[in-house]
């Protein structure tokens, strides 16, 4: 668990171009995960709209709305104190205008508690990353692979491995940053094009999927932690086998309850002057008159 407290912010992000160490980004969707992920050190908590596959259980992240993206933000700043909060604009809050893609992300930052908002797209979007900058309002890019217009990719394929898509991807990030990005993800593209990449901009670049030369990495929280058993992407590696605990220990549950061990005499509470129960055993109380703590209040 890392012992550092200072709050990491979109130019101290910046700044890790040259200064380093790389990035360590993971999605977030929740307080409690909020919260143990900020234990961990990682540097940034993205409340992706991925959490339309891996809370909601969508098939793509098409139907996620700004108003769930929002709920998510809240609940994930109010649990952090250190890492750098970022929410994704979800499909279609973003792609229609200039004046439609400030205000939106305005709300994201106003009703979502987050400190930057992330976009897909590059020369396309670069008006609209200029007009969200100009307004105060930080930036992070997304390149390469970009799911939200997946329909037009033809699904959720590498991208930059013909000469003129890989120089088209170049082109994007340099416009992001051109236009004042912070920092830019990188979604599946070969790792030689990752290096370019990298190499071609002047802000930090976050690589999923885009191999190991980029300025920092993602995960999704669910991935990296083995939470979908049956879903093994190339790109991901496993931290930990946290599906498979949940079940084991679910099922140790289910069984001592069938066969009355649980619960047990330390689970219970006594009358009034006993020693039994809660009383006797430190068990946590019914109401605790102690808020947790949770981090910021931001709503």
């Amino acid at each position: 668990m890392t012992t550092e407290s200072k709050k990491v912010t979109a130019p101290a992000i910046r700044a890790r171009k040259t200064a380093g160490p790389k990035i360590a980004a993971v999605t977030a969707y929740d307080a409690t995960m909020a919260r143990l992920l900020d234990e961990s050190g990682v540097d940034i908590l993205l409340v992706g709209d991925s959490l339309g596959m891996v809370v909601q259980g969508l098939p793509n992240t098409l139907p996620v709305t700004l108003e769930e993206v929002c709920y998510h933000a809240r609940a994930v700043a109010r649990a952090t104190r250190r890492a750098h909060v970022v929410g994704d604009m979800p499909f279609m809050s973003f792609q229609v205008s200039v004046q439609q893609a400030v205000c939106n992300a305005g709300r994201m930052l106003k009703e979502g508690a987050v400190e930057a908002v992330k976009l897909e797209g590059g020369q396309d979007v670069a008006e609209h990353v200029r007009a969200m900058v100009r307004a105060g309002i930080p930036v992070m890019g997304h390149v390469g692979l970009t799911p939200q217009p997946a329909h037009a990719m033809g699904g959720l394929r590498a991208q930059g491995k013909a000469d003129d898509d890989a120089a088209r991807i170049v082109a994007d990030a340099q416009a992001l940053q051109q236009a004042g990005a912070y920092c830019i993800v990188i979604e599946g593209v070969p790792s030689e094009l990752g290096r370019q990449i990298t190499q071609a901009v002047g802000v930090p670049t976050i690589g999923i999927g885009a191999g190991p030369h980029c300025d920092g990495q993602v995960l999704v929280c669910y991935d990296m932690l083995g939470m979908v058993r049956n879903l093994h992407p190339k790109f991901v590696k496993r931290y930990g086998e946290i599906g498979d605990a949940i079940v084991s220990a679910s099922a140790g549950f289910v069984q001592e309850v069938r066969s009355g061990v649980f619960p047990g005499p330390e689970h219970c509470f006594g009358t009034e002057g006993s020693r039994s129960g809660a009383e006797s055993t430190g068990t946590r109380p019914v109401v605790s008159s102690t808020p947790p703590a949770y981090g910021p209040t931001h709503d």
